[in-house]
């Protein structure tokens, strides 16, 4: 389980969940959406 890529996984997970609660999907694309922002004005927050 340590060698599995994380980016497909949590696009598996999120792709179930949307799904499930399609109002989610709203959340998650406003989330995203906002921590790229983030990370790309403010990039010494990514680490």
């Amino acid at each position: 389980m340590g060698d599995l890529p994380l980016t497909p996984l949590i696009s598996l997970i999120a792709g179930i969940v949307i799904l499930i609660m399609p109002r989610l999907l709203n959340y998650i694309v406003a989330i995203y959406l906002i921590i790229v922002g983030l990370l790309g004005l403010f990039p010494q927050l990514a680490g």
